[in-house]
């Protein structure tokens, strides 16, 4: 019963009444590394609610993050989830395969649950174990802020910045 972090199998112990520590090398699972992890190799008992919300996004979705593209922006899957959720069309981003057999209240609380999971600061996301409270009460869910490495920028806005010899040049365009 001590408590580790973790990555999917790359457990590590706390000592003593830490709740977070950094660390010199970043290893993990690409998708699944919570940001403040992947960029400052600082990890905490948040960052394990980070990967748990990629997977239940995942599951909901029958998508990879790591895989998943649209053809309307560059966003991961978390970035096209958080896409649906603030337009109000969070249903769209269930699989096809579960319309059949799934009770439609429950997938899109565990979207916002996913999506509380996946916020960029972990301060904001929430801990394991209202996470499991969240999804088998019926209480209000707070609003979820942008997840991680979320760009608002569609593919169009994308396509006005073009590299030449590593140099970054943007056009600008009146809208």
């Amino acid at each position: 019963m001590n408590p580790k972090i973790s990555d999917f199998g790359l457990a590590r112990k706390f000592v003593g009444s830490d709740t977070a520590t950094k660390t010199k090398k970043v290893v993990g699972t690409y998708g699944y590394i919570s940001p403040e992890y992947a960029v400052h190799g600082r990890f905490s008992i948040k960052s394990d609610v980070y990967s748990f919300g990629v997977l239940v996004l995942e599951i909901v979705s029958g998508r990879k993050n790591r895989e998943f593209s649209h053809d309307d922006h560059n966003d991961n899957l978390l970035g096209h989830a958080w896409r649906l959720y603030k337009q109000g069309r969070s249903i769209e981003l269930m699989c096809a395969s579960l319309r059949a057999s799934c009770v439609i209240p429950e997938v899109l609380r565990s979207i916002h649950v996913g999506l509380l999971c996946v916020q960029n600061h972990a301060k904001d996301r929430p801990t394991m174990l209202s996470v499991v409270l969240m999804l088998v009460s019926e209480s209000v869910l707070p609003q979820p802020k942008h997840p991680a490495f979320y760009s608002e920028e569609s593919s169009s806005e994308l396509e006005s910045v073009s590299s030449v010899d590593g140099s970054m040049i943007t056009h600008l365009y009146a809208r």
